[in-house]
């Protein structure tokens, strides 16, 4: 997809917060202007995992900066709130924990939706067409494939994964030989040294990498899509959260957000 409208900075500060918040009983202790219950008083708290550019990473000023990021802006302005944004890791994000225990209103990181994790967590309506991506090293060379060819190549080779993620998954039911990395970068830190032939995570986040001089090999279509996620059974953020896609939506601020964090999305047609 090729967008064309330009992102006007939103000009709303987050804080990034590496501790939990009060509520250990996943109580919420506020509520938002709009009487939305939320964690801590007149502040939309989310959990996100970077670095996973160009949805959720650090910036040359040391921010939390990104696409979800971004959305989550909007979702605090319609609330009356400020963004509030915490670090965890991505295990506790997508398996609910960080907000049964009341650690954050809203998890935020590319979360693919699955049957699985909607066992655990309420997600939002999709706000992100996703696919599986291959990253190979500078030195490959290669032209991108198709899935079946790029699926013949790397019969015998070590795949980088993330774990709990949909891609290592899919390359495990593909039967790739993988090792699992806590985060994006720890992926490619281990294409780079070698300790890895490959790796696959979902194909948005491999732009910059391209960018950088790695090498593109394929896309693996897999129909995935991204959501926010809430508590189970907080239906009174669900529907704000809904709300403000379908506002930015209408409105023609998501195109300018994709366009300004997206861009042109790597492909192998």
């Amino acid at each position: 997809m090729t967008r064309t409208t330009r992102l006007v900075p939103l000009g709303l500060a987050v804080t990034l917060l590496l501790s939990a918040c009060s509520g250990g009983d996943g109580t919420p202790a506020a509520t938002s202007d709009s009487g939305v219950p939320l964690v801590a008083e007149g502040k939309l708290t989310v959990c996100t995992n970077p670095p996973y550019e160009p949805f959720e990473f650090t910036d040359d000023s040391g921010e939390i900066v990104g696409l979800d990021i971004d959305i989550v802006a909007e979702i605090a302005t319609d609330l009356g709130v400020e963004p509030e944004i915490k670090v965890a890791q991505f295990e506790g994000i997508q398996s609910g924990a960080d907000l049964e225990t009341g650690n954050c209103d809203l998890v935020a990181s590319a979360i693919t939706i699955t049957e699985e994790r909607a066992a655990r967590i309420d997600f939002s309506e999709p706000y992100f067409d996703a696919d599986q991506g291959l990253l190979l090293p500078a030195a490959a060379g290669v032209e991108p494939m198709d899935e079946a060819e790029a699926l013949a190549s790397l019969e015998g080779s070590t795949i980088g994964v993330q774990q709990e993620t949909t891609g290592a998954a899919w390359a495990t039911e593909n039967g790739l030989t993988t090792i699992e990395f806590e985060d994006l970068g720890l992926q490619v830190q281990a294409l780079e040294n070698g300790q890895v032939n490959a790796i696959i995570n979902d194909v948005a986040v491999l732009g910059p990498f391209v960018e950088d001089g790695y090498t593109f090999g394929a896309t693996f279509t897999t129909g995935e899509q991204y959501g926010f996620g809430v508590k189970k059974g907080n239906t009174a953020l669900l529907d704000a959260v809904n709300g403000t896609l379908e506002r930015i939506q209408g409105d023609g601020t998501y195109d300018a957000i994709y366009t300004e964090r997206i861009g042109d999305i790597p492909t192998a047609d």
